[in-house]
């Protein structure tokens, strides 16, 4: 079967190097793919939110399914141009899409569903957000409603710091349109954890648990990024924290989509606290997370294809999934000034020689190819993953790995699955 991929990063690579392991992947095209994706399958120059483009591609190679990765053509309605169009497609139609790209949409589905997570209120105005929070008297939490890249998210520590952010994004408009409507949330407190799932409308299967660490800064210190590194099992996911998770948060968002008129297909990523008092959700996105698909789908034994195509059938019921028992550590490297300003460009050494370690795989996320060089093409630049005998060994040979890289201006942080291993001394 050929297979078209949408999207050009981290994820997207992770996928591909997947699907190239399938023996039932004939080729494989990715629109737009990046230095790594190259090495798995054919780079199409077809921008991801293109739709005509993508869907008229996916006709004259007739492809037989098609893959979408990111969550901004999820929710321009790409799954829905590719069905119109007779193309089997995974992932969520834009009607499903809502419950990442309107965090109001998600906040009220959660409340009509009695899915737990933080008390909050949707302004449209910043007149009106800034009088409410000025009420309150605990930390808060500000988010843009719209997609922000997994950036729209600023933790305050009191009122005061949530009033200015809440200007920054309804005023200066620092996430753009994603800004014009903003969640404030009370802040939870607990230990993050993220949890993906497929659902094929009516059967969920849970993957196994991973946690990202999203702010820039080693200690979790800095401005929010799209992901700075992530490890696969969470410790702070216990068996009996699983089932509470499935029953309390995966089966009720399902249900509560179905009730809803508007049921999910696809992937379903819940992003948690672990709180003293039990999981609550975070926020929803509805594709696979980046960075944490990296170590998720290191750890997948079985055939991610089979999958795809049991969640676009209706068959999940009938999927099993094996996974290797130790735990994967992706450290993600970025380019000087990520989440602002950043030059590209930049040639990238020794990613070859980082691969040549045992149980070592480079993701590209921010690459393309340029007269023969790899270069940076992004803020996130690659993904460095590796497999190990248990967290810190896993840990150590990803930073082995990192070391042997180069780029003018890499940074990433030094403590990517601290946590775990904190946890489980």
């Amino acid at each position: 079967m050929d297979v078209l991929l949408i999207g050009g990063g981290g994820r997207e690579h992770a996928m591909a190097w997947k699907l190239r392991q399938s023996k039932q992947l004939g080729k494989l095209y990715i629109a737009p793919g990046n230095a790594g994706t190259a090495q798995c399958g054919e780079n199409v120059e077809i921008k991801d939110n293109d739709i005509p483009a993508l869907v008229d591609f996916a006709k004259q190679k007739r492809v037989g399914l098609a893959i979408v990765g990111p969550e901004e053509p999820l929710a321009k309605g790409l799954v829905d141009a590719m069905e119109a169009a007779q193309i089997k497609a995974f992932g969520p139609n834009a009607a499903a899409a809502q419950l990442e790209a309107d965090k109001a949409f998600s906040k009220q589905l959660m409340r009509a569903g009695a899915i737990s997570t933080a008390e909050g209120r949707v302004f449209d105005r910043f007149s009106d957000a800034k009088a409410y929070i000025a009420s309150r008297d605990e930390p808060v939490v500000i988010k843009a409603a719209g997609l922000a890249k997994g950036k729209g998210v600023i933790v305050c520590d009191d009122p005061a710091e949530g009033i200015l952010a809440a200007e920054r994004i309804m005023v200066d408009r620092i996430f753009g349109a994603a800004g014009a409507r903003i969640v404030v949330e009370d802040m939870l407190l607990g230990e993050e954890a993220s949890i993906l799932a497929f659902v094929d409308g009516h059967s969920i299967y849970v993957m196994e648990s991973s946690q990202d660490h999203k702010p820039i800064g080693d200690g979790d210190t800095g401005p929010n990024t799209g992901g700075m590194g992530a490890y696969s099992p969470a410790p702070i996911i216990t068996d009996d924290m699983m089932v509470r998770i499935s029953r309390e948060v995966l089966v009720p968002t399902v249900d509560a989509m179905n009730r809803n008129g508007t049921p999910f297909k696809g992937v379903l990523y819940a992003g948690l606290m672990i709180t003293s008092g039990g999981p609550r959700v975070l926020e929803f996105n509805v594709r696979f997370g980046d960075p944490e698909t990296q170590p998720i789908l290191m750890r997948l034994q079985s055939d991610l294809l089979e999958v795809f195509l049991a969640v676009c059938d209706g068959k999940l019921e009938d999927a099993f999934l094996k996974w290797d028992p130790r735990p994967a550590v992706c450290v993600v490297m970025a380019s000087g000034g990520y989440p602002g300003d950043y030059e590209k460009g930049k040639v990238i050494t020794g990613w070859k020689e980082a691969e040549e370690l045992d149980d070592v795989v480079v993701f590209h996320a921010g690459t393309r190819q340029r007269n023969g060089d790899v270069v940076t093409n992004g803020g996130r630049v690659l993904g460095v993953t590796a497999l190990g005998t248990n967290v810190a060994a896993a840990k150590a040979r990803a930073y082995e790995a990192v070391d042997r890289i180069h780029f003018d201006g890499a940074y990433c942080r030094r403590d990517i699955a601290d946590k775990a291993i904190g946890r489980k001394r």
